[in-house]
């Protein structure tokens, strides 16, 4: 695919498909990444840690407390706790 630098304000600018963000995973307004490397311009999305809860998203969104998932009951025997 081609695409035509333009001037755009005090800069120049090129366009994006639509299908190429929609590929990137990016929409109007996300940052990028860019270097050039070897002659070639080279734009990534940028690496971003996800949160617990984001993580627990993709399997449901539930989250055990510590407490819970820790707590075996009450003693049962000799056992100290």
């Amino acid at each position: 695919m081609r695409a035509q630098v333009v001037k755009w304000g005090n800069g120049q600018g090129i366009r994006i498909p639509k299908s190429i963000l929609v590929g990137m995973g990016l929409a109007a307004g996300d940052q990028v990444e860019m270097t050039v490397h070897m002659g070639k311009l080279i734009i990534e999305k940028p690496f971003r840690h996800r949160t617990l809860e984001e993580r627990a998203m993709e399997y449901g969104g539930n989250l055990v407390s510590y407490e819970e998932e820790a707590n075996w009951g009450e003693p049962a025997g000799r056992e100290v706790w």
